[in-house]
This record gives C-alpha cells, sequence and structure tokens, in this order.
C-alpha cells in the first residue's frame, strides 16, 4: 500500500479494542468525538484494504476482539438520537449556533457506521460474530428499506437544493434527510450479505427472523425511480440519468436486491419456516415480470429463481399457522428507548449546554483534528469515483485553493458555490494553518 497506508497494524488493533457503547447523553462528547475519529480511520483503512485485495485486516480485528456487536449497538443508537434528540434540537428557537459542525458529525455518525459494516461484512465470519446482535441489525436494515419504498412511492430521493432563507439547522435538517437515502442503500448491501449466512449452521436458530420475506417486498422498488420523461439511476454516490440503450443493464444496487431475494426465496431453512399465504404468493409472483432474458444472461443463477417462482404460480396457499411460535426478537432498540424514555428534552438540553456550543478555539482544535484525519491521498484514493463539482455535480478537476476540500468543474461554479462554501472553506483553512 506503501504511502496510503493509514494505520499501521498495531495502531489499527488499538483503535478497535478501544471500541465501546456510548449512552445518547455522551454522543458528541469529547471521548465521542475521539471514537468516531477512530471509526473514520478504520472506515477508511477497511476500505483501502478491501480495494488493494491483500487482506483485510480490520475485519479480522472486529472478528477477534468481538466489536462487531459493539458497532451494531452504536449504529442503533445514534440512530435513535437523530430520531429522538435532533429534532428537539432543531425545534429550540432561541439555539443558533455559530458553526452547525459538532451536530453535523452526529448525525453522520450513521453513515461511518453503516459504510465500515457493509465493508467487512462481506466476509461471513463478520455476519457469525456478529451473534445475537444479527437480528437487531436486520430489524435496523427493514426500517431503512422501509423508509427507501415509502420515498419511491413519492418519485425517489430528496433534493439537495436548499433555500437561501434557511437558517443552518434548517440545512443541516436538508442534510441529514439527504444523508438517509444513501445511509439506506448502505443498509441494502449489509442485508444481502446478512442472507448469504441465512442456510449456514449458526442461523438455524434465527431463521425465522431472516424468514420474513414478507419484508423482503420492499426490496425491489429501491433502486430504480422513474421521473418525468427520464429514468435515473443511483450508483458511486451519485445519481445518473440513464441512456435508453443502458437501461437494461444491471447496476450493483439491482443486483444486491436479485441476491438477496434468490439467498431467501431458494434457502432450504428459509422455505421451511415460512408460511405461504395467497397475499404472499401474490407479491412473490409480481418479480416474474422483472426476469428477463437480458436479466439472466446477466445473473445466470436467477434462471433457479425462475424455476422456482413457475413452480410457486401452481402451488396451493397455505392457512396461517396457529402453532405456538418462540423466536428471538432484537433487543437493543426497545432497551435504549426503555432507558431513555420521557428523557430527550433533558438529553437535549445537556447537549445544547456541553456539547453543541463549542467556543471559536475549540472549533479550531476539531478543524486541525479533522484535517489530520482525513488526508487528501487517502480521501482520493477511497472515492468511488473521479470528483465532482460541488455546485453543478458534473465531473471535476479543479479544488479549492484554500481549503483542499471542495471540487469545482469551472470558477463560474465555484463563485456560485461561495455563500454555502465560504465558511466552512474559512474555517478549515484556520485548522491547516493552526498545524
Amino acid at each position: 500500500m506503501g504511502d496510503l497506508e493509514l494505520l499501521l497494524p498495531g495502531e489499527a488493533e488499538v483503535l478497535v479494542r478501544g471500541l465501546r457503547s456510548f449512552p445518547l447523553r455522551e454522543m458528541g462528547s469529547e471521548g465521542w468525538n475521539q471514537q468516531h475519529e477512530n471509526l473514520e480511520k478504520l472506515n477508511m483503512q477497511a476500505i483501502l484494504d478491501a480495494t488493494i485485495s491483500q487482506g483485510e485486516p480490520i475485519q479480522e480485528l472486529l472478528v477477534t476482539h468481538g466489536k462487531v456487536p459493539t458497532l451494531v449497538e452504536e449504529l442503533i443508537a445514534v440512530e435513535m438520537w437523530k430520531q429522538k434528540v435532533f429534532p428537539v434540537l432543531c425545534r429550540v428557537e432561541d439555539f443558533k449556533p455559530q458553526n452547525t459542525f459538532p451536530i453535523y458529525m452526529v448525525v453522520h455518525h450513521e453513515a461511518s457506521i453503516i459504510n465500515l459494516l457493509e465493508t467487512v461484512f462481506f466476509h461471513k465470519e463478520v455476519c457469525e460474530s456478529a451473534e445475537d446482535t444479527v437480528l437487531d441489525l436486520v430489524d435496523y436494515c427493514h426500517r431503512k428499506l422501509t423508509l427507501l419504498v415509502a420515498r419511491s412511492g413519492c418519485g425517489g430521493p430528496p433534493e439537495g437544493e436548499g433555500s437561501q432563507d434557511s437558517n443552518p439547522m434548517q440545512e443541516l435538517q436538508k442534510q441529514a434527510e439527504l444523508m438517509e437515502f444513501e445511509i439506506a442503500l448502505k443498509a441494502l448491501s449489509v442485508l444481502r450479505y446478512i442472507t448469504d449466512c441465512v442456510d449456514r449452521q449458526w442461523s438455524v436458530s434465527q431463521a425465522p427472523q431472516l424468514a420474513h420475506l414478507k419484508r423482503m417486498q420492499c426490496l425491489y422498488p429501491v433502486c430504480w425511480f422513474l421521473s418525468p420523461g427520464k429514468l435515473q439511476q443511483f450508483e458511486g454516490s451519485r445519481w445518473h440519468t440513464v441512456a435508453p440503450s443502458e437501461q437494461q443493464k444491471l447496476s450493483k444496487l439491482d443486483g444486491q436486491v436479485w441476491i438477496a431475494l434468490y439467498n431467501l426465496l431458494l434457502s432450504p431453512e428459509a422455505q421451511a419456516r415460512y408460511c405461504l399465504t395467497s397475499f404472499a404468493k401474490g407479491q412473490l409472483l409480481k418479480l416474474r415480470a422483472f426476469l428477463t432474458d437480458t436479466l439472466l444472461d446477466q445473473l445466470p443463477n436467477l434462471a433457479h429463481l425462475q424455476s422456482f417462482l413457475a413452480h410457486l404460480a401452481l402451488t396451493e396457499t397455505q392457512p396461517p399457522k396457529k402453532d405456538l411460535v418462540l423466536e428471538q426478537i432484537p433487543e437493543i432498540w426497545e432497551r435504549l428507548e426503555r432507558e431513555n424514555r420521557g428523557k430527550w428534552q433533558a438529553i437535549a438540553k445537556h447537549q445544547l449546554q456541553h456539547v453543541f456550543s463549542p467556543s471559536e478555539q475549540d472549533l479550531r482544535l476539531q478543524a486541525q483534528r479533522w484535517a489530520e484525519t482525513y488526508r487528501l491521498d487517502v480521501l482520493e484514493a477511497v472515492a468511488p469515483e473521479r470528483p465532482r463539482c460541488a455546485y453543478c455535480s458534473a465531473e471535476a478537476s479543479k479544488r479549492c485553493s484554500r481549503c483542499q476540500n471542495e471540487w469545482y468543474c469551472c470558477r463560474e461554479c465555484q463563485v456560485k458555490h461561495w455563500e454555502k462554501h465560504g465558511k466552512t472553506c474559512v474555517l478549515a483553512a484556520q485548522g491547516d494553518r493552526a498545524k
């Protein structure tokens, strides 16, 4: 890896061993911020390792030290913070922070964790090491896919353009909503990797949870959204208009959906435990319309799925089972909600006073630490594609000379974007000079 190595093996092990769960009240605190930085480093290192295909020590360390359940709990905790505490912060009328960067870090924490999980869950031993928390992770993924389906019915993801009259907290809410969409797509990939393990011995007692195919009915619509007159596809963290000649080409997200469905529908464990009602049968048979010859050429294994659906069409449905069924249920969300119920206002008040109102000096120190974490050479190496213009999203070749963080395709776009980028640019530049 040479100059692109972000962490030495010894450093990575120290960071992994130090991972722990934080109470919702402590999110944004100094100790929490340090762990967030550590997770970002582990995240980037894991992507670099996967890119060069020379072993993946981060995945091995997470399994060895039993930290995958910790990541799952942190993921669900920050999801709950965003749903319960963040809206309270946004409703406080007299809270007008000069800089929303500390709050943005907490909002972004969920994206950091799910991205790391997406990278390491490719390995089945990681899924096994999640133990009982895999049920909580499946439940988390289901919530995110439900969100995607709801948005698909409204014409796609939220728009990224903001109003000039928006205050900083309103802008942060819009950024959080846009981020939520990409988080949901990451959850889709994680769920697909979990379905790879549905027929392994470790999952026999957990198969009822994984075999809830009624939850998987929301899988197909999440990748493609029809807008007036054009078809758009989300890939490489960007929306692209798909040319008519490319509309039959299978994208990565489409592939994840079909592989997940294949694993669930053809798994002996899932088939043995799934109650085939007339409604479920009707929903599953809708998949036949999408199994075209072009799709089968790209994923030949789906021919088995096509045969399964043909057989399903001739199968009699089953009445709902009335037997007593015992199964494990996800616990993390309910436990966190029980521990913090009635405390959302108090948590928000505490964080307003002690976490999200930093001094100018604190902001400069934080900017300096992040400049050290996000090395430009590493960011460029882990980027899914060439840089895009921060204003118009066209392919960019010019970088902001002051902060070196934003990219632009031309001077005109940079000038138009300055009103939004200016404060962040000055802060980042001050952090660089402080070094």
